[in-house]
C-alpha cells in the first residue's frame, strides 16, 4: 500500500509540471486556491456576522472599513462574498460530483451494452434538447425552492453531458484487445467495467468535473437571479446579485463585486479544465 501511494505521488509531480507549464493555467489554479482558502479559513478565524444589519451604514461605497462597500441593509459586501463562497462552491462541487457519478454509470452502461444504448441515449438526447437554464427552472419549480433541490436539479441537468462523453469513450474501449482478452479469460462483465473500462475513463471524467463545476456556479447564479434558485436568506453569490438588483443604479458595487467573484471563479475553472484536457490529450499536448 505504501509503495502504491509513493508511486502515485511520484506520478503527480510530472503531471503538475506539465499542467502548470502554461502561465495562465498556473494563475487560474492560484485564483481557485485563493478563493477556496479564503472561503474555508476566514469564517473560522473571524467571528464577524455576515448578516449583521446596520441601517446607518447602508449603501456605503467601498472604503478601508468596507472593502467592497455595504448593501441596502448595511451588511458588509466583502464579508458576505466570503461566506457566500462556501455555498456557491458547495453547489458546484456537489453538482459536479453527482453529475459525474450518474453520468459515468449511464455512459458506461450505454456504451458497453448494445441493448441499453438506444433507450438510454434517447432519454439523454431528450434532456439535452432543452437549454440548461430552462430545464433547471422546470426542475426547481417541480422540486421546490431550496439549496438541496437546486443542487439536485443541476445534477439532473448536467448528467447527460457526462453520459454522452463517457459513452463515446466506452464505445471505443469496448472494442480494444485488452477487453477481448479479458472476456476470453472468463473475466466477468462487472470486473471488466471496474478494472479495465473505468480507469481509462478518468481523463475525460476529470475534464468534465472542472467544466461542470463552473457551469453549476453560473447556473445557480442564473436561477437565483430569476427568483427560482436558492432562498434569499442563503448568501450565495447569485442571491446577492438578485437581492441588490434594484439598487444597481445607486450602488453598483453590490452587484459588481459578487459578479466579479462568479466570473473569476468560473473562468479559472474553465481555463484549468482546458489545461487538464491539453495535458491528458497527447495530440493537444504536442500542439501546445
Amino acid at each position: 500500500m505504501k509503495a502504491a501511494l509513493t508511486s502515485f505521488a511520484g506520478s503527480l509531480l510530472p503531471m503538475a509540471r506539465r499542467l502548470f507549464l502554461r502561465r495562465i493555467v498556473l494563475v487560474s489554479a492560484l485564483v481557485l486556491l485563493l478563493v477556496v482558502g479564503v472561503a474555508v479559513i476566514l469564517p473560522l478565524v473571524s467571528d464577524a456576522d455576515p448578516g449583521a444589519i446596520e441601517i446607518s451604514q447602508r449603501l456605503h461605497a467601498p472604503s478601508l472599513e468596507h472593502w467592497a462597500g455595504t448593501d441596502e441593509l448595511g451588511r458588509d459586501v466583502m464579508l458576505r462574498i466570503v461566506h457566500g463562497a462556501r455555498y456557491s462552491l458547495l453547489i458546484g462541487f456537489i453538482t459536479a460530483a453527482g453529475a459525474v457519478l450518474c453520468g459515468t454509470l449511464l455512459g458506461m452502461l450505454a456504451g458497453f451494452f448494445r441493448r441499453l444504448d438506444a433507450p438510454l441515449m434517447r432519454v439523454v438526447d431528450a434532456m439535452m434538447s432543452f437549454p440548461d437554464i430552462l430545464l433547471g427552472i422546470a426542475l426547481v419549480s417541480i422540486l421546490g425552492v431550496s439549496l438541496w433541490n437546486v443542487m439536485l436539479a443541476l445534477v439532473i441537468v448536467y448528467t447527460p453531458r457526462v453520459a454522452r462523453v463517457v459513452r463515446a469513450t466506452t464505445l471505443v474501449l469496448r472494442e480494444l484487445l485488452f477487453v477481448d482478452a479479458a472476456r476470453a479469460l472468463g473475466v466477468r462483465t462487472p470486473r471488466i467495467l471496474r478494472k479495465h473500462i473505468l480507469p481509462n475513463l478518468m481523463s475525460p471524467i476529470l475534464v468534465q468535473v472542472t467544466f461542470i463545476f463552473a457551469y453549476a456556479i453560473l447556473a445557480e447564479a442564473g436561477l437565483s437571479f430569476l427568483g427560482v434558485g436558492v432562498p434569499p436568506d442563503i448568501p450565495t453569490w447569485g442571491t446577492m446579485i438578485a437581492g441588490s438588483l434594484e439598487y444597481a443604479d445607486k450602488a453598483f458595487w453590490t452587484i459588481f463585486c459578487p459578479g466579479l467573484a462568479i466570473v473569476l471563479t468560473a473562468l479559472s475553472l474553465q481555463i484549468l479544465g482546458d489545461g487538464v484536457r491539453d495535458m491528458l490529450d497527447p495530440k493537444l499536448r504536442k500542439a501546445a
